[in-house]
């Protein structure tokens, strides 16, 4: 049975905050928000807030309570959350009424153009390096940031991420992209870029293998063959972290 608090967990803090890195890559989407001032906050009950602030081409995405907004959507429970991501229901919006426009016209156009980016056109991917590029860093960004989300709510991921050692693991892809994910006593944090103290690395020699390896069209254990991908430090942490990435697809697939 699919566990909705940890999709709807996923879904808001890894899907909806990657509109900052889509404003960030995407030209289109810098210029749509290019004249926009508003922070939009989504309420979910029993899950951290989110605000996604569009000012003048782009956006920032800040987690927890007390922070400032123009404009709430409430929705009701878990199930609500996701249904609207699905495209099946629509939030409740109780405060800035006035910024409906932007939700309804702007913010459904970022939308379509994350959507772009997630679930990528495979000749396209081929064929054009910038926008598999991109892609890649979205899909990976995704991954990455529902990592901690499902070790905070799912119960297989629990178990796993108890099993990992506090410490920091690098996850880099070449000289162009890295992200961070911070262990403490079973406890993710995921964050930008690479710490010249981490405990452990998982190294993708290309955005090629990077895109290849997320959007399932080449091996990674056949990538760990060729040397195009390549793990240092302490193993363990990585090997429980490639689960924890098994368990994605569950949530955002």
């Amino acid at each position: 049975m699919m566990n909705e608090k940890a999709k709807a967990a996923c879904n808001i803090h890894a899907v909806l905050r990657n509109m900052e890195n889509l404003c960030e890559l995407d030209v289109t989407s810098k210029e749509l928000i290019a004249a926009s001032n508003v922070a939009i906050q989504f309420s979910v009950p029993e899950i951290d807030k989110l605000v996604l602030a569009f000012r003048q081409g782009a956006c920032k995405a800040m987690r927890g309570d007390g922070l400032s907004y123009d404009m709430n959507l409430r929705f009701s429970s878990h199930e609500h959350l996701n249904l609207m991501i699905e495209g099946k229901k629509n939030p409740i919006p109780t405060k800035g009424l006035r910024h409906i426009p932007f939700l309804k016209k702007t913010f459904t156009a970022l939308a379509d153009r994350l959507s772009y980016y997630l679930q990528p056109d495979p000749e396209r991917l081929k064929n054009d390096k910038s926008y598999r590029d991109a892609s890649t860093k979205m899909l990976a960004y995704t991954a990455f940031y529902a990592i901690p989300e499902i070790a905070r709510y799912d119960e297989v991921g629990i178990h796993i991420a108890r099993q990992i050692d506090d410490g920091i693991i690098n996850i880099v892809v070449g000289d162009e992209f890295a992200i961070q994910l911070h262990s403490k006593q079973g406890v993710l944090e995921t964050s930008k870029g690479r710490n010249p103290n981490a405990r452990a690395l998982m190294l993708f020699d290309s955005m090629e293998t990077a895109s290849g390896i997320l959007n399932g069209t080449l091996d990674s254990f056949g990538c760990i063959g060729t040397g195009a991908l390549a793990f240092r430090g302490r193993i363990t942490m990585i090997d429980n972290l490639n689960k924890l990435l098994g368990l994605v697809p569950n949530y955002l697939g």
